[in-house]
């Protein structure tokens, strides 16, 4: 009996038993998944807020380094965050009882407004989180201009 989870999208059914499991690994190993991995980690969660002063972009990227995580602004207006999660290191021996963690690439991108200032962006990485700051240019009141009224 295999409890190993398969994928990274939610199964309610996921921890009942599947009388087929052995059998259809027996028939054809090749199609069977390997348990360990894992649908790709693709869809990194993202918010987006607006704040008066900019863009705010947080990542919930939890055991990734800031070295495989990389921010690009491309084609001047679109924000790009990709990076990959390693896949962790398996003993022989280990037997895994439920795989839930996804590993591999990701990459998200999101078109800037034309008010983002993209050559003053900033990005931190603390606690799992990614947090990209795209200050927003400041917006300028049209000048009004009086005309005096000739009779």
């Amino acid at each position: 009996m295999s409890l190993v989870r398969r994928s990274n999208v939610f199964d309610p059914f996921a921890d009942f038993w599947d009388p087929f499991d052995g059998v259809f690994r027996s028939l054809v190993p090749s199609v069977a998944p390997s348990g360990r991995d894992t649908a790709a980690f693709a869809n990194a969660r993202i918010d987006w807020k607006e704040t008066p002063e900019a863009h705010v972009f947080k990542a919930d990227l939890p055991g990734v380094k800031k070295e495989e995580v990389k921010v690009e602004v491309e084609d001047g207006n679109v924000l790009v965050i990709s990076g990959e999660r390693s896949k962790e290191k398996e003993d022989k021996n280990d037997k895994w009882h439920r795989v839930e963690r996804s590993s591999g690439k990701f990459l998200r991108r999101f078109r800037l407004p034309e008010n983002a200032k993209t050559d003053e962006v900033k990005a931190g990485l603390e606690n799992g989180v990614l947090t990209v700051t795209v200050p927003k240019a400041e917006v300028k009141k049209p000048e009004v201009k009086a005309i005096e009224i000739s009779s």
